[in-house]
Parts: structure tokens; C-alpha cells; sequence
């Protein structure tokens, strides 16, 4: 009986099935690199159950980042503020606007607001708040201009490309650590930001990891 097939069909199918498997790791490797949509989805913006404005508290007013997100120097996570920090001011400014009944609601009862999460990194990703303060990485970084958003938007990409980017060349991102959180900070006249930048990473020894464990533990 004649063969049904050549005998180069054999090696052709190999060639297939080592190219499907090449592309599905590639594949998958682009997606982790670019980073899930779920977690890069710049001008991602969803209302809250109270609206909060950034605009006015930490731009018009003047409040520090510092004040609701209180442990963003000392822990991995910046911390959601609880409705306690809410109710601090708003105990006594605007106590009776219908705007903040859920605040007082949940003041009474004990139950937390629930918040719309805008900035979420993958499961599989280990980032530390307090490493990146530490050493002069300001909120604008990644956050962008929050003083100037009425409604907190997803600002930058926070993909793994993203954050190698900035890994390889610290310089564009570094500030004086006294002056990460204050969002309208520039290099002082007759300096660039590289020049700043260049400088904090050799005074600190700033070194960002490059490898898989530095952010995948």
C-alpha cells in the first residue's frame, strides 16, 4: 500500500507544533511584559460612592499626601485612608452636606465605604510604596498630577515595561526623598532633572533590580 503521506510530512509537522508552542510563550510573555488591561488602563476613572476631589484637597487646600495616605513611607502598601480620617475634618467642615452622608453613615456604622480601586498591581507582582518614597520616587511618578484631578484617574501604565524603563534609568524619576510627596516640586534653577537625578542615585546608591526576583517573589 502507497504511503498516505510524504516522508518530509513528519518533519513539517514538527515544524508546526515547535511554532505554535514558540508563539504561545511568546504570546504570553508580551502579555505579562505590556502588562493584563485590567491593570494598564490609563484614563481609567471610576466614580466613587462619595466624590472625593483631589483637585481640592491635596491642590486647592493643600493637603499632604501624607495625611490620609499615612503609611506610604513606612509600609509596601500607601493605604486607603478610613472613614475616621474622613470624618476628622468633616466632623466639623460641611458636617451636614448630603454630598457626605455615606462618610457619616459609615462613620456610625463601623462599615468601610467601598471605594472604587483605580491603581492595582498584579497578584504576581511585589512592589514596595515605602522602598520607592525612600529614595526620592515621587507620587507624581506614577500617579501623575493628582492635585490638578477632580476625579483620581489611572495615570500612567505601571506595565512591566513601564517599570523596567524607569529600573534601567532611575535619573528621570528622583527627587530629594523630602520631597516625594509634594507634587509640585522642580529641579532647582540652573539644574536638570537628570542632573538631580543622577546625583540622589549615586548619594543613596539607588541600584533598581533588573532581574525576575527583584519584583516576582
Amino acid at each position: 500500500m502507497a504511503n498516505v503521506f510524504r516522508p518530509r510530512a513528519d518533519l513539517w509537522l514538527r515544524q508546526i507544533a515547535a511554532f505554535a508552542v514558540l508563539a504561545s510563550v511568546g504570546g504570553t510573555a508580551a502579555l505579562y511584559y505590556y502588562g493584563p488591561p485590567e491593570y494598564t488602563r490609563v484614563g481609567y476613572a471610576p466614580l466613587q460612592p462619595t466624590a472625593f476631589s483631589h483637585e481640592l484637597h491635596a491642590g486647592q487646600i493643600g493637603m499632604s499626601c501624607l495625611y490620609c495616605h499615612s503609611n506610604v513611607e513606612e509600609s509596601p502598601h500607601a493605604m486607603v485612608p478610613p472613614t475616621a480620617t474622613c470624618l476628622n475634618c468633616h466632623n466639623q467642615v460641611r458636617a451636614n452636606s448630603p454630598l457626605l452622608a455615606e462618610i457619616r453613615e459609615a462613620g456610625k456604622t463601623g462599615r468601610a465605604v467601598a471605594w472604587e480601586r483605580v491603581h492595582k498591581t498584579p497578584d504576581y507582582v511585589y512592589f514596595n510604596h515605602s522602598v520607592h518614597v525612600k529614595r526620592g520616587v515621587g507620587c507624581v511618578s506614577c500617579h501623575g498630577k493628582v492635585n490638578e484631578m477632580p476625579i483620581i484617574r489611572h495615570d500612567q501604565p505601571l506595565s512591566m515595561g513601564w517599570c523596567l524603563e524607569c529600573h534601567r534609568n532611575p535619573e528621570f524619576a528622583l527627587r530629594p526623598p523630602s520631597e516625594a510627596t509634594n507634587l509640585d516640586w522642580s529641579p532647582p534653577v540652573g539644574q536638570t532633572q537628570v542632573e538631580v537625578g543622577l546625583h540622589i542615585k549615586q548619594q543613596l546608591a539607588v541600584n533598581p533590580p533588573q532581574t525576575c526576583a527583584g519584583c516576582h517573589r
